[in-house]
């Protein structure tokens, strides 16, 4: 767009808003409040927007250049994240993918809901029913330990695995309880967490040079146990199998993109199920 569109277009949205937008500051500009905030609103038009023109146009991944959003916490496998997208560049290689983190200050609703993001990967005890949602595979749960813990020699019963020394991923947002803190509250038991970490792909190398015990999926682990001093055991509390979802918002749920990003991180993931 040429500087004199620019600027009419600039002055139209001027008198729509009620507000400069963009005011000098030195020898450049700098939004308003109201400009501010209309950043994110229109981002999230923008989004819908290339979505919209993208399956009208109709959807082909050799030549798409569709930007593709993927929220996921990194404990389903570690070879998921890069796996899916070295599947989506070689498929759709003018397309962009972005990953984005499960952290305690996101709010993956709300980001489904506006666009931010297409897909959301992880596991729930109970999944949200607001959301479109399609099961990936399901995993036992099972602890890793360094190869010196004393669980290695001696076993464990129920009570003094509560009372060992657990590490635990940080919640995924404010609030929020892991599925095996989840179930274990269902069941009147709280197990003793002694130290979180946000990222999950570093709590394998902190057990493997203490005495804490990691609780989550054996596909997890077993790609751990290959390369750490570490030691799968069995959880003596019969959990029930994590259960790996993804998750969309309706806005997505008819869209050929989404379709076929859906159908990559089905694909992808199901080549990574754990062997029986």
């Amino acid at each position: 767009m040429y500087q004199p569109a620019v600027s009419a277009s600039l002055k139209r949205l001027r008198e729509l808003a009620g507000d400069p937008l963009l005011v000098r500051s030195g020898a450049g500009m700098v939004p308003t409040d109201t400009g501010l905030r209309m950043v994110e609103p229109s981002a999230s038009i923008l989004r819908a927007a290339e979505m919209l023109f993208s399956d009208a146009r109709g959807f082909d991944p050799r030549t798409a250049t569709t930007t593709f959003r993927v929220a996921a916490a990194d404990y389903l496998d570690p070879q998921f994240l890069p796996q899916l997208v070295a599947q989506v560049k070689a498929q759709a290689p003018a397309s962009q993918i972005e990953i984005h983190p499960l952290t305690a200050s996101s709010d993956y609703h709300a980001q489904l809901a506006h666009g931010d993001v297409d897909v959301v990967v992880g596991n729930w005890l109970k999944p949200p029913q607001e959301l479109h949602i399609a099961p990936l595979f399901a995993d036992r749960i099972v602890c890793l330990v360094a190869n010196d813990h004393p669980a290695v020699k001696r076993g464990w019963t129920q009570e003094s695995w509560l009372e060992a020394e657990h590490i635990a991923p940080t919640p995924t947002h404010p609030g929020a309880r892991g599925v095996i803190d989840e179930f274990l509250e269902s069941q009147g038991l709280a197990r003793n967490i002694t130290a979180r970490c946000p990222h999950f792909g570093l709590l394998p190398p902190m057990v493997a040079a203490s005495l804490l015990v990691l609780t989550t999926g054996r596909q997890f682990c077993e790609r751990f146990a290959r390369e750490l001093p570490v030691r799968i055991l069995e959880c003596p509390v019969a959990f029930p199998d994590l259960v790996y979802y993804q998750l969309w918002h309706e806005r997505t749920h008819q869209s050929a993109a989404g379709r076929w990003l859906r159908e990559r991180v089905k694909a992808v993931a199901a080549g990574l199920r754990p062997s029986t």
